[in-house]
């Protein structure tokens, strides 16, 4: 796929069918970086073909991990010899994921270079947690000005408090940490679901992790583990995508075999925007035809969506509801906690005909219902550019959505997806 592809969309028309989640992307991706703990082959089932997952795998494939291609979706991985010293610059450029190679690296290796990590331009996005949590087991960081190196000398289990919930810095430093001498406490851990994930594909390969969904995870370090067979969890971020999708043009959708125990952290906030769902077993269905109310605080004050980390509403959604909010009766205040940089894709809604107003890089108060128009738009990001196709579906005409290169990071055949279930929808390949 080629970097200036772009979707051309036929908006307006009703959806309704089923359509499915993918895996987790961000548990895909940590748990790609944890088949190089082991000697011994690790699978991993339902990993999402999407554009982050490949280049993690590539990165893993050329420090020397023999990766075999079981399905689409289905790999194994076996790291019996690392051959490389450092993650070549180039590919760790496209992927900020690319840091969780880090912890591996150092446990293989001995040191490794900071690689130059790339991904979402959605604020400042800082390493420092991560460094923290390996100066605290015993990384030696050597920075010169013009480079940076990790050096493992003395490796030993450690307590310390993250200044932050960092996903990354929790996943790096439990990789770590599994295979360090003594016993490991970690404070103000991040406890999303894919880090508890990542906690129970190591404790199956040998680890000792107690503590997996809290805010303090204990790590007992043992000295080796084994490979492992793992499947990656369908995705609640591109689940609630779905739910946002159905509930403003949907004719009645069903998300199949996408429940679990976390949507119910993710079901509030739809509910708050007057958006009905049921759940059936495994299946979440959106019923047609809504006219969604926003639902007012206790007093008739105006209500807020905010992000903040798990167990809290995921920031990773905040953009789907601002679209989904454009078409709920009422007024509401989205406030984005975490990422300066998240809502600044409202300038595309504000001239599709959308009543936002962006009062901060951190808050947006939206008006509806609204009627949105066809405009050309470019994706700035993977979850602002899924909110903005899912308002590009609205529209009654012809939208062109170029930089498609970001959705494509994050959702799995997103195209052949909405076709399914009735979109009219084009991939515009262009060399």
């Amino acid at each position: 796929m080629a970097n200036n592809d772009y979707f051309k969309v036929e908006g307006g028309k009703k959806l309704s069918g089923t359509i499915i989640a993918s895996g987790n992307k961000n548990e895909a991706l940590p748990a790609i970086a944890a088949a190089l703990l082991t000697e011994d082959e690790v699978s991993i089932d339902n990993i999402p073909d999407i554009l982050d997952t490949r280049h993690m795998i590539e990165i893993a494939a050329d420090l020397g991990v023999k990766v075999r291609k079981i399905s689409k979706n289905h790999y194994s991985f076996k790291a019996d010899k690392i051959i490389k010293n450092q993650i070549d610059p180039a590919m760790s450029s496209k992927i900020r994921s690319s840091l969780l190679f880090l912890a591996p690296m150092l446990l293989r290796k001995g040191s490794v270079p900071l690689p130059d990590s790339g991904g979402d331009k959605i604020g400042k996005r800082r390493i420092d947690s991560h460094l923290f949590a390996f100066i605290k087991l015993g990384v030696v960081i050597n920075d010169d000005g013009k480079a940076c190196t990790l050096t493992a000398k003395k490796l030993k289990g450690a307590d310390f408090l993250l200044d932050e919930a960092s996903v990354m810095a929790t996943e790096n430093a439990v990789m770590l940490a599994v295979l360090v001498p003594g016993t490991t406490s970690i404070y103000n851990a991040a406890c999303e679901p894919h880090v508890q994930n990542l906690c129970i594909m190591l404790n199956n390969m040998g680890a000792d992790i107690s503590g997996i969904g809290t805010n303090k995870i204990i790590i007992k370090g043992v000295k080796k583990l084994h490979g492992t067979k793992h499947r990656i969890l369908p995705d609640h971020i591109e689940t609630g995508s779905f739910m946002g999708l159905a509930a403003v043009i949907g004719g009645g959708v069903t998300i199949k075999d996408s429940y679990t125990p976390h949507m119910e952290i993710i079901f509030p906030a739809f509910r708050k925007l007057g958006i009905s769902y049921e759940v059936h077993g495994k299946d979440i269905f959106i019923p047609g035809n809504q006219k969604p109310k926003i639902e007012d605080d206790f007093g008739g004050s105006i209500p807020s969506i905010s992000d903040q980390p798990w167990p809290s509403f995921p920031a990773d959604l905040t953009s789907i509801m601002v679209v989904a909010s454009v078409f709920s009766k009422g007024t509401i205040i989205i406030h984005e906690k975490m990422f300066e940089g998240r809502l600044f894709f409202v300038d595309s809604l504000i001239r599709m005909g959308a009543k936002v107003v962006l009062c901060d890089p951190h808050r947006v108060v939206v008006s509806g219902p609204g009627k949105l128009k066809p405009v050309e738009l470019s994706s700035p990001d993977i979850r602002a550019g899924m909110a903005l196709l899912i308002a590009a579906l609205t529209a009654k005409g012809t939208t062109v959505i170029k930089n498609i290169k970001q959705i494509d990071r994050g959702y799995q055949d997103i195209e052949i997806k909405l076709k399914a279930i009735g979109a009219d929808i084009t991939r515009v390949v262009k060399d």
